[in-house]
């Protein structure tokens, strides 16, 4: 567990909104869950690291009810947004209609395009109400998908890997406008990703899985603008998570010591 600088938020979430309880799941004779436990505190935004194959996104599934689980292993407390690495977006659809798709079945079903109008005004999409989805840029779409999973007002917003199609500079967009929705609606965040520098710059708290388990864990209290790479400890938590997911530490370059030593001399 690493503790660094105090943040401003997610350290005094006050209860799980979801609980994962000796959850399993095998796919014939592979299993792919091994007894995960898990809470997601109300608020509280984690980031969900491993390598390909660990697990990561079928544990996001039975979090968001897309597959069945046995009674008591995944319990959540009120209801789930769920936004993926593909858009997943209706061509035959415009934006608006493709928004307001996930409040059909919802009790606000009457008032679905003016929430959905409202949802796409949280991501600055509101002049692309009647586009098609193919006249879309990759970062425009993935900010539909994103309306879309926050339009039923979620307790628990589930992201799996929904940045790592995009380029570098509409990635860190994308950054920026989740942890201002987080802010605004303060509801829990669960992202699967890759990235180690997409979980140090997003997270309270980093998961990593391997093989089915929950390997390790860290939580992250430093301000979100104080975690640069310069700081030793974040450094050195950015190093703990690489070689938790199989990256070796890099050796000191002994020709460059030597050459340091030699223009000091």
């Amino acid at each position: 567990m690493a503790v660094l600088t105090p943040d401003t938020r997610g350290t005094d979430a006050t209860g799980p909104v979801a609980r994962v309880r000796a959850h399993s799941r095998s796919f014939g004779d592979t299993h792919v869950l091994r007894s995960i436990d898990l809470d997601i505190r109300d608020g509280e935004l984690i980031a969900l690291l491993g390598r390909s194959g660990c697990g990561k996104s079928t544990l996001l599934r039975s979090l968001a009810g897309l597959d069945p689980v046995p009674p008591g292993e995944v319990e959540v407390t009120g209801r789930t947004g769920v936004a993926f690495q593909e858009p997943r977006l209706l061509n035959w659809r415009t934006v608006h209609q493709n928004v307001a798709l996930a409040l059909l079945s919802s009790p606000e079903r009457k008032q679905r395009f003016e929430r959905a109008e409202g949802a796409l005004g949280e991501v600055s999409l509101t002049d692309k109400l009647d586009a098609w989805p193919l006249q879309l840029s990759g970062g425009q779409a993935q900010r539909v998908s994103l309306a879309r999973a926050l339009v039923s007002n979620p307790a628990l917003l589930l992201l799996d890997e929904p940045f790592s199609a995009l380029d570098a500079l509409t990635r860190i967009e994308m950054h920026q406008l989740v942890i201002e929705l987080w802010r605004r609606h303060g509801m829990a965040i669960l992202i699967v990703t890759h990235d180690v520098d997409e979980a140090l710059a997003l997270a309270d708290r980093v998961v990593v899985m391997d093989g089915g388990r929950i390997a390790h864990e860290w939580r992250i209290t430093a301000r979100r603008d104080e975690r640069d790479h310069t700081r030793p400890e974040i450094a050195r938590l950015r190093a703990d998570l690489l070689e938790a997911l199989g990256v070796p530490r890099t050796p000191p370059n002994q020709n460059r010591t030597q050459l340091e030593n030699q223009g000091a001399a």
